[in-house]
């Protein structure tokens, strides 16, 4: 049977029942799982305690390194399944109105609470494991009294893994009682969480260029779970002899194309980060990746083979059986070949670095003049990404405007572009590079992702767009359209945008940050510091869209409002800046000494730094006033056009009534008893006094 995008035949509720090949199934299953364990298992095994000497660590013991490795294995597989899941559930259903909203029991539901509790138990157990494995000792000495508090923060390791066991319990515990689209939103995003705590402590985070393999390593992480993840969910699907809707083919096809193009550029990127240098037949760690490039090439070619039958109009249902059958071995070979990369140094350990190279990744050994500044650029690839992405969908949106033949302002189109422009400038340039070891230009990449680009990007109205290119639809199952509407209604997003609470964290996060530890701590490492301009870049977003933002916000602020707003935020940036600039004390001292670059000035850096702090925040805030001013009197010069329309056409009777009441005070008569006018009628200047209340009457009916 041939399977078709217009496939009219096939339920919105329910997916097509086929015949199941319990031999191809039960094989298929147990070669998944064979290859799962085999791989890593006998990687240990062979290795032994060269991988622990290499790094100047103890050996703990043939069981601790096995036990370490299968509960990495297991751990691995089902986060990606439970990703999968969640994705599935979200944004790969068949299913439209009421009936789109609720979440579906079937198998879906089923892989996301086992493989979530099954994630949660591994990872709990790996926080005890890794206490043992990354310091090189016996689980014996655990036993010992204080040794595992010892141990415990000796490593970052189980201190990740704790982050995980956390976010997978709460995922497995949001799966047995959601029952609502949005109540899958949050376990999402503790899940990809739960993926990158383990990965930005391992491999990602030594040696050279790091910063250039961590971001492509998270890339990684989240690409592969997300597209090996439907997969099994796919798979598990055949299984049960149900086929994916055909109507979801094309959505499903879509997911699996866009995150296996992430993985085919970001995979090459990590791995020469890990080689650092050397022959990929030099060690153990390019035999790996060899392997690993196999397992993407294949799957590759099977999903290149999946989609071109698809729109040729030629895919058969005995295809898509095979390939979702054959998905779930897919995924276990590039789990087993993950962990086994994990098990061994990579080359990457063993290049001699300078104190700049373990902090940061790359050095900076010239002072930041402003010619060094606009032209030592390097790229950083985690917000480039972001940029390209954001723009990309943007402007697709809006072609999709303009082919339905409906306008959209081309400077909203401009503002979205300038936008992540200036956020692509202000990371990946000789700004985003000295950004670390100077705190003045630190200030001037912060005040720039807080204030500046988000001015940009909040006069775009992406969700405005968003819902404009996106129609409802009637017939078809629920879409981008229906999402965001949802997601608009949800109510953690009002509480994420009450105005009390965004003013609160625009303002408190640079007292928290730089007052505190918290800085120093963070600039230790990359992936601190890219959540640090995350939140810079966010906490920006949601307090410029109250303000000037074109999309409506969850609690929209009268026009005054915003502008108390925005005053009420300018005396706290220049108290924190005189604070910096009269301050004794060095902001991050131990890192900065730490670094020793030869043309740093601590003292004169952070007052230049305090002093941008202050006119960065007024600036800004200044121009937004006049932003305000402008969108205030264009909105009262189209509510004055709205009003006249409606008076010209007869559709607003407002005045009218106003001018028949004043016309009824008028000519009202006491019903009883004379009134004062007539009681003072010979007064002197009674006449005057009537007379100027009726003129007074007939100036304002006429008006």
């Amino acid at each position: 049977m041939q399977l078709r995008l217009s496939d009219a035949t096939a339920s919105a509720a329910a997916a097509p029942v086929i015949h199941r090949s319990r031999g191809l199934i039960g094989a298929v299953s147990v070669l998944s799982l064979a290859v799962l364990l085999a791989f890593p298992v006998a990687t240990a095994v062979l290795a032994g305690d060269a991988p622990y000497t290499a790094v100047v660590s103890g050996f703990p013991g043939l069981d601790v390194a096995v036990a370490t490795t299968i509960a990495h294995t297991i751990a691995g597989i089902t986060s990606t399944a439970t990703v999968g899941a969640l994705v599935t559930l979200l944004f790969l259903r068949d299913a439209r109105g009421t009936a789109s909203t609720r979440v579906p029991t079937g198998v879906g539901l089923t892989v996301l609470r086992v493989a979530s509790a099954i994630w949660s138990v591994t990872a709990g157990a790996l926080v005890v494991l890794e206490a043992a494995d990354a310091n090189g000792v016996p689980l014996s000495k655990l036993n010992e009294p204080g040794a595992f508090a010892y141990l415990y923060s000796a490593s970052d390791h189980p201190i990740a893994w704790t982050f995980t066991f956390v976010l997978a319990g709460l995922v497995c515990v949001a799966s047995q009682f959601a029952t609502r689209w949005t109540s899958l939103l949050i376990p999402l995003a503790a899940a990809v969480l739960g993926l990158l705590a383990p990965a930005a402590v391992g491999q990602l985070l030594v040696g050279q260029n790091h910063d250039l393999g961590g971001d492509s390593g998270y890339l990684l992480t989240i690409a592969a779970a997300v597209h090996f993840g439907v997969l099994i969910v796919a798979a598990a699907r055949v299984a049960t002899g149900q086929l994916m809707p055909p109507r979801m083919l094309k959505r499903f096809t879509g997911i699996v194309a866009v995150s296996l193009a992430v993985m085919i550029v970001t995979d090459p990127i990590v791995s020469l980060f890990k080689l650092s240098g050397t022959g990929i037949l030099d060690s153990m760690t390019g035999w790996q990746v060899i392997a690993r490039s196999a397992v993407l090439l294949v799957d590759a070619i099977v999903i290149a083979v999946l989609v071109f039958r698809l729109r040729s109009g030629r895919l058969t249902d005995r295809t898509l059986t095979t390939s979702f059958a054959l998905a779930g071995l897919r995924a276990a070979a590039w789990t087993a070949v993950d962990v086994a990369i994990s098990r061994i140094p990579p080359p990457n350990y063993f290049q001699a670095t300078s104190i700049a190279e373990v902090y940061m990744g790359f050095n900076t050994p010239d002072a930041p003049t402003p010619l060094v500044l606009f032209t030592h650029w390097r790229i950083n690839i985690l917000f480039v990404a972001i940029a390209i992405a954001a723009i990309a969908v943007y402007l697709i949106a809006a072609r999709t405007l303009r082919k339905r033949g409906d306008a959209w302002p081309v400077g909203r189109t401009i503002a979205w572009i300038t936008g992540w422009a200036i956020v692509v400038f202000i990371t990946s340039s000789g700004f985003g590079r000295y950004s670390a070891p100077d705190f003045a230009i630190h200030m001037i990449v912060h005040m720039t992702l807080n204030m500046l680009a988000p001015m940009f990007l909040v006069l775009g109205g992406v969700v405005t767009l968003l819902l404009r290119a996106s129609k409802p639809t009637r017939t078809g199952p629920a879409g981008p359209h229906e999402w965001i509407s949802r997601v608009l209604t949800w109510k953690p997003l009002q509480l994420i945008f009450n105005p009390l609470l965004v003013f609160i964290g625009y303002i408190a996060s640079y007292y928290a940050l730089y007052f505190s530890p918290i800085f120093g701590d963070y600039m230790r490492f990359h992936w601190a510091h890219q959540l640090m301009n995350v939140h810079f870049l966010v906490i920006g977003y949601l307090f410029y869209s109250l303000v000037i933002g074109v999309d409506r916000p969850p609690r929209p602020l009268p026009h005054i409002g915003k502008l108390g707003y925005v005053l009420a935020a300018m005396p706290f940036h220049a108290f924190f800046g005189v604070i910096l600039m009269t301050s004794n004390d060095i902001v991050a001292e131990t890192f900065y000494r730490y670094l020793d670059m030869p043309w740093a000035h601590l003292a004169a850096s952070q007052y230049a730094g305090g002093g941008i702090a202050w006119a960065g925040g007024e600036i800004p805030l200044m121009i937004v006033i006049v932003v305000l001013a402008v969108q205030w009197s264009r909105q009262d010069g189209r509510e004055a056009k709205r009003v006249d329309r409606h008076i010209d056409t007869g559709r607003d009777d407002e005045f009218d009534d106003y001018n028949a009441m004043l016309a009824s005070l008028r000519d009202r008569q006491p019903s009883v008893g004379p009134s004062p006018q007539t009681e003072n009628a010979d007064a002197p200047g009674a006449e005057e006094a009537d007379s100027t209340h009726a003129d007074n009457a007939e100036t304002r009916v006429e008006t």
